[in-house]
Formats: structure tokens, sequence, C-alpha cells
């Protein structure tokens, strides 16, 4: 066994594709950049689409530079889609075909993955789906899932960080028959918002600072939401349903409300639990999103925070991860008086099991350093491949004093036990990513259905995404009936790191 300190020796010497930042070092302290007064959350617009007499439903995004005043009071250069930072919220319905005109206007490639998204892996928009700069991407699909909050983002291999932290995220609501019958907060921007929380750190002139300080990558010092900080959200109604994204790159969030009131989690990564949890506290890490409803009363104003994590066993050097921290996210400020909301219904969405509790495994994967299976990710290594239409039970182990977790491209899965025991109620539904304690073994069933693909493949790999800049990632493609695997050949040594694609 390689120690650690002759693993990263070994890293520091091995090149890897990264993004040349053009930042100054020196780092100003938080809150020191702008004033703290508070600002109205803005709310990501809805995408614009259009649907042809072929029932397509079409959109537009454009990757771009912009500039975005995140803190106030100071100018910071970001990245959007169609926008300065984040981008516009794309809607859709279960069973809708969608099709998106892409164009990349950055100075170097990248690329948009549906995260949480089940659709064929030439249109997942991993590292294999690059798009040039100039150049346009036109993935198009048809949804096959049910209603639940997903996210965009790129995926350039090395460089997924940095494409991130610079402003490049945005949501993707699924709706459905089902969700729409249920009397649940659903007038968005009103009553159901969209939060996506993450961390930055700035330079005195108030550009990004990006030098990596920890094991995690970059961590910052100034919570963004919704793209900037000190947000206050106004609500008018007695419910609110917030759909949180854990949107940083490798910050985890213990999200509570500042005097320790009660909320209730309706749904997780791929959609509506059964019924409704009462929580006080929920964590989530890098890549994860829950929706959470919470009441409140005329004229009160309340401060959604983040607490340190209480989840740390066998994690070395808890602070420098920011596991001590503490933030507030969010204030609500209700209004004088507010408009009557329904009760929450009892029951929400059946779920089937996909596989019961002591099914045998079918793969066992072990996350350590930045590696899987003691292998970093090679995008010309098919690391396994999958039948389709076949059920399968994952172990997944963080054996690692680092944290770590795991998410799957084109699946929603089921947490079946955590070192043979049930999960809690908050792991209970649908998921795709989900954070992996030291020590501790998960078991995860997943369907793989509909889409074969013997050249792309799909990714699986830690969502801190440091650790999967790093190589923290693996691949395996999903095969028809006599169908043999003829995987992409991609040129390293092109411009971008990954500019050069033919089929091998």
């Amino acid at each position: 066994m390689v120690s650690r300190r002759g693993f990263l020796t070994g890293l520091a010497l091995a090149p890897v594709a990264v993004y040349a930042a053009g930042c100054s070092i020196g780092t100003s302290a938080p809150g020191s950049v702008g004033s703290s007064a508070t600002r109205p959350l803005p709310i990501p617009p809805l995408a614009p689409s259009t649907v042809g007499s072929d029932g397509v439903r079409r959109f537009t995004l454009r990757v771009q530079t912009g500039v975005t005043e995140m803190v106030r009071g100071s100018s910071t250069p970001t990245w959007g889609f169609s926008g300065s930072v984040l981008g516009p919220t794309v809607r859709a319905r279960r069973g809708e075909k969608v099709a998106f005109a892409i164009t990349n206007d950055l100075p170097e490639p990248t690329s948009v993955h549906w995260h949480g998204m089940h659709l064929p892996a030439k249109y997942d928009g991993g590292p294999h789906q690059m798009i040039a700069p100039g150049a346009s991407w036109a993935p198009e699909w048809t949804v096959q899932q049910q209603a639940a909050t997903l996210w965009y983002h790129p995926h350039p291999h090395g460089a997924t960080e940095k494409h991130v932290q610079r402003g490049l995220s945005g949501l993707f609501l699924v709706d459905d028959d089902e969700a729409d019958a249920l009397d649940l907060p659903k007038d968005y921007g009103v009553d159901d918002i969209p939060l996506v929380i993450q961390d930055r750190r700035f330079n005195a002139d108030g550009t990004l600072n990006e030098t990596d300080s920890t094991d995690i990558g970059l961590l910052g010092d100034t919570i963004i939401t919704n793209g900037i900080a000190n947000a206050h959200l106004p609500v008018t109604t007695e419910r609110v349903r917030l759909r949180v994204l854990n949107g940083s790159s490798g910050r985890l969030y213990n999200l509570s409300f500042a005097d320790n009131r009660e909320f209730q989690l309706i749904a997780t990564d791929g959609g509506l639990l059964t019924k409704p949890v009462a929580l006080k506290t929920i964590q989530l890490s890098p890549g994860e999103r829950a929706e959470l409803v919470v009441t409140l009363r005329a004229g009160e104003n309340v401060t959604l925070r983040s607490l340190p994590i209480t989840e740390r066993a066998g994690v070395d050097n808890a602070a420098e991860y920011g596991l001590d921290d503490t933030f507030d996210i969010l204030t609500l400020r209700a209004a004088p008086s507010l408009r009557t909301s329904a009760a929450l219904p009892a029951a929400l969405i059946p779920m089937r099991a996909l596989a019961a509790a002591n099914t045998p495994p079918t793969r066992a994967f072990e996350l350590q350093w930045f590696m899987i299976n003691n292998q970093r990710m090679d995008m010309n290594r098919i690391d396994m491949t999958i039948p389709v239409n076949t059920t399968e039970v994952w172990t997944v182990r963080n054996k690692d004093n680092w944290p770590h977790n795991f998410h799957v491209h084109d699946v929603q899965f089921q947490v079946l036990a955590i070192d043979g025991n049930p999960p809690p109620p908050a792991l209970s539904g649908w998921k795709d990513t989900v954070y992996t304690t030291p020590g501790a073994t998960y078991t995860l069933a997943m369907h793989f259905a509909d889409h074969t693909d013997p050249t792309f493949p799909y990714m699986y790999h830690c969502h801190l995404l440091h650790h999967e800049d790093k190589g923290m990632m693996g691949q395996f493609l999903v095969l028809g009936p006599g169908q043999q695997p003829a995987p992409m050949q991609m040129d390293m040594g092109a411009p971008g790191g990954m500019g050069g694609m033919h089929h091998g």
C-alpha cells in the first residue's frame, strides 16, 4: 500500500489538465469586500422554449463570460449560461422530447452535463462531449423520469471545479401529472424557490480566488446563494418550498433554521419521497439536492443556516475541510400578512423497491485519495460494461480519512443499506449522489434502462470536484444484446486536453 504522502508526491509530478487562473493570490477576509446589507434573492428566470409542430420543446443556451456583483459593491468576472452567472431554470415534462442549441463563447472548451438525467450517453455532456470555443452542440432526448429537481453544469475532465466555481450551474426541473396532482407549493419564484448554495473566496479586487488550499479543493469563506452574498427572500405565503442544491465544489452543508424549527423534507435528488419527513437538520454534500417545505408566521424573520458537520467520524483535519464552519445562508422575511397554504399531503409518490437489502452485490467500489478501486481516471479506459435493462447492486466504501461522495450518471439509485442497516429517512428516496462516511459501506440499487451505446460511456465519480478533476472517476458502457464495446478514443494531447476526438 503506497503511503498518502508518497501518493501525493507522485501526483504533484503528474500532468493533469487544469485551467490557468488569471487571479492574484491575496485573499480578502470574510465580509471585508462590500457591504453586509442583504439584497433580495435573485430568482433564476425560466429558460425560454418553443414547441414546434413536431412536439419537441427547444431551448437555446449560450455559455459566456460576464461580470456579477456577487458581493455588494464589488464586480467579479464570472461565467454563466445565457447570462453573467448561473443559468436559467430549464423546465420540461415527463414524456416530452427536448432539444438544445448550446453555443460555447468561452475562450476554452467546456461541456454541459445534465446531472441526474436519464438520457442517451452521447448527450450526457460528460468529458467525451466537449464543445470547442465558438462551436455548438445539439443534444436531444425524451424525458423519461418522474418529477424532480435536477441540474446542469460543465464536466471537462481536469477543469470541472474551475468551470463550476466561475458560475456555470443551472437547475433542470422535471414535471409530471402525479406531482402536479399533489397540493404542494408550486408557484415558481413565489412559494416554490430554487436555491443554489455555493461558497467562494475573493481577492481584494473582487476577482475570484482560485488557489487550492485543502485536500477537498476550493473552499470559500463567503456563501453565495443564487449568485449573490447576503440574500433575503421576501415571503408572501404560509408555506415555502425550497429546492436546495449544494452547488459547491467541496463544501458540505448541515442545513438548519436558526430557531431550530422543524421543516418537512419532501424530495431528494430523483424526486418526491413516499411521504414528508419531519427534520430539523439535513446534510448535503456537493451535487445533492433536497426539497424542503417550511412554515412561517406573518411578520417573522427566520434564517436558514449551515451548522458544523456532525457526521465526521474518521475524517482527519475536520477544520481544514470546513466541517467546523457556521454560515448564514438565507433570511426568510415573512410579510405582515400571508396567503394561507394547504396542509402538506400525508402521502406523496409511491416507490417500488429495486432490490432487497440483502441482495448480493454485483460490483464493489472503494474510494481513497483521488482513486476508485486504486485507479485514477483514464479517458481511454472503459472500467466496466453493463447489459441494458438490468438491475445492479453496488457497494461503495469510503476507505479514506477524507470526505467523499459518490455520483452515478444516467440513473437514480436507492440506498438499500449503510453497513447493513436501513438508511435514515432522508436517504429513503431516489438519489444520484450520496455522501460516504469514512469507513462505512453503502449498498445501492440501480436499474440501467433503455439507452445503449458501445462508443460513448457514462461516468461514476466523487462529486467533490477537485477529487473528480484529479482522477477519482471511472466510466462504463451500457450495451444491448449482441453489442460489443467500441469505445471512443480521446487524443489527450490535443488543444484543451481533450479536443481531438475520434472513434477507435
